[in-house]
């Protein structure tokens, strides 16, 4: 099929794309009668022709001087465009094995009672406000802001190896992960994530035909196998001892992480093995990315890792906000590459109020808009002094209620674009 595309603005608008357009066929046709006379399979490869059919396609050659919709490096490079989250449909999860081994056994009654069903509403719609004026906000800073679909995580699936229901479609950060110009659809370790992507496709599907690489890597089963039966649930010193030898909830059956346990600094890749990232998912990434990145797997004094950005959070270059309760095994890698090395406070947010997937330090689960914007929850005043005296700009936001459901502005954001080059920090 030839797509054939009308021109509006003139004859001469007109002669020159059918110029072009006769221009461009003569050559992918001088060049398949130049290969068709070629007689070994190699030379067969036409990039060049590749390119041309491609466009012809609709679908933007991958010329590396193209500048297409998904291109990020780092977590702080000037902010184009992002995704956030939604807080329609959010589900309560189901008291499974994994979700146990993550959350706060204050919590459990809660899952047990009420998974499946949705949150409580009052809750939500006051969470849901929140992500609103966050999303206004964003865009009165010069920022392309995106959502993903609505879906109904209430309904049941089923797979050969399990039945569920779903989560949410509220935290980018925890499916997608941004290296370049690729976009990954990462496979998660919640049973209750595995349809997650689903919300994402309309976006990804964009994102394609626009130019970026999508990749989706290995799907896991999430069979039994995949975790360990007899974790310990209740006993944090056995948490401590287990985590210690690299021992998590989620076993070596297949791959699987999460994207928000990676942390981009340009050509340095940080990811620490968690209660949803295992090795084997750490090593699919490394080998998939090549030389031309380096992935450094961090470790912490935490009995229940999960996902790196509210204990290590890089907000620019060759600076790192730590937490102070869960300590970087690797620190010195840091602090020999002259970074500056900044502990986060105490949070203040009041023990009465729920955080049902989450810990108090989303305090320090902040977002930066470039070099010097940084977006951070309104009442965490010590933070925001911190970052003052950083010289950083706190743009403050109200987001306690969004909170609640597991994330901060980094979690409830994937940042799809950001003006900036690939560079080295260490």
């Amino acid at each position: 099929m030839i797509r054939v595309r009308a021109f509006r603005g003139g004859c001469r608008g007109r002669e020159a794309a059918q110029l072009t357009s006769i221009q461009a066929i003569g050559r992918i046709f001088c060049r398949i009668e130049r290969v068709s006379q070629k007689s070994t399979l190699a030379h067969h490869i036409d990039t060049e022709l590749v390119n041309d059919l491609t466009e012809a396609a609709g679908v933007p050659s991958s010329d590396k001087h193209y500048k297409g919709p998904v291109c990020s490096h780092n977590e702080w490079d000037p902010l184009e465009e992002v995704i956030v989250g939604r807080v329609e449909g959010a589900t309560i999860p189901q008291l499974t094995h994994e979700v146990k081994a993550n959350t706060y056994e204050k919590n459990w009654p809660f899952f047990k009672e009420r998974g499946g069903q949705s949150f409580p509403s009052l809750h939500l719609l006051k969470a849901q406000r929140e992500i609103e004026e966050f999303c206004r906000i964003l865009t009165h800073e010069g920022v392309n802001v995106r959502r993903p679909d609505i879906i109904d995580f209430r309904t049941e699936y089923k797979t050969p190896d399990f039945t569920s229901t779903g989560l949410y479609a509220a935290m980018p950060r925890d499916v997608l992960l941004v290296i370049g110009d690729e976009i990954f659809e990462c496979p998660m370790a919640w049973r209750s994530r595995f349809f997650e992507y689903r919300a994402y496709r309309s976006l990804l599907k964009e994102y394609f035909k626009g130019g970026a690489k999508w990749t989706a890597p290995p799907k896991p089963q999430m069979s039994d196998e995949l975790y360990d039966q007899n974790y310990p649930m209740t006993n944090v010193e056995d948490r401590h001892r287990l985590a210690a030898q690299g021992r998590f909830v989620t076993t070596e059956y297949e791959p699987c992480f999460d994207a928000a346990d990676f942390m981009r600094a340009g050509q340095d890749i940080f990811v620490q093995r968690s209660q949803v990232t295992n090795m084997m998912g750490i090593e699919w990434m490394r080998r998939h990315l090549g030389s031309q990145y380096n992935v450094h797997v961090l470790s912490f004094i935490d009995p229940n890792p999960m996902h790196i950005d509210a204990t290590f959070n890089i907000i620019g270059p060759g600076m790192v906000i730590t937490n102070p309760e869960r300590p970087c095994h690797q620190i010195s890698l840091f602090e020999k590459a002259g970074w500056t090395i900044a502990e986060a406070p105490l949070p203040t947010i009041s023990d009465d109020h729920p955080l049902w997937l989450s810990s108090k330090w989303l305090s320090m689960n902040v977002l930066m808009l470039d070099h010097q914007r940084v977006v951070v929850e309104r009442s965490e005043t010590p933070i925001i002094k911190l970052f003052e005296s950083l010289g950083l700009t706190p743009i403050r936001v109200p987001m306690k209620f969004a909170f609640s459901l597991g994330g901060g502005f980094h979690c409830w954001t994937c940042d799809v674009r950001r003006r900036g080059s690939l560079q080295s920090y260490l």
